[in-house]
């Protein structure tokens, strides 16, 4: 998981450098050639681009450093932590519900993703099958039972 989150922003922090160094700059030069940059939209949105590229490759660097720094080996196997997935029962309502730990950076949230320090990701971070963990929300406490769980050691 670890692995394949850092080649796909390594992919992305790629093309935005291909693009800051090469694309960018041809633009800027052809913007300028065309006289008065006071009012030459093009030289505009070019640089308006070059700082979203510049800003945007920045939050990947720092991305990609953080999840270099994680060790694999210290995230437990038999516990919840950083991508587990884990299925749970609430016990008012019987009804299932399945979770999946991420970051929490992430920047892509699919159904059932939770950041670990969310409300959910923090009652669940930890916790083994057969816990009964609580959910402290504003309005009530919900228990759920932890049923399954397979950690990032499984995929």
């Amino acid at each position: 998981m670890i692995e394949a989150l850092k080649l796909k922003l390594g992919g992305e922090a790629e093309k935005l450098r291909h693009e800051l160094n090469v694309i960018l700059p041809a633009e800027i030069r052809r913007a300028v050639e065309m006289g008065d940059l006071r009012e030459n939209s093009e030289y505009k949105a070019a640089l308006e681009r070059q700082q979203f590229v510049q800003a945007r490759l920045g939050q990947l660097t720092s991305r990609l450093s953080k999840l270099s720094s994680i060790d694999e080996s210290q995230i437990p196997t038999d516990r919840v932590g950083l991508g587990s997935r884990v299925v749970v029962v609430c016990q008012d309502t019987k009804v299932a519900e399945t979770y999946h730990l991420v970051f929490g950076d992430s920047d892509e949230f699919d159904e059932g993703h939770v950041t670990m320090m969310s409300p959910i990701g923090r009652s669940l971070l930890g916790g083994k099958v057969g816990d009964l963990v609580l959910l402290k929300l504003p309005a009530r406490t919900r228990k759920m039972k932890i049923v399954e769980l397979s950690t990032i050691h499984d995929t």
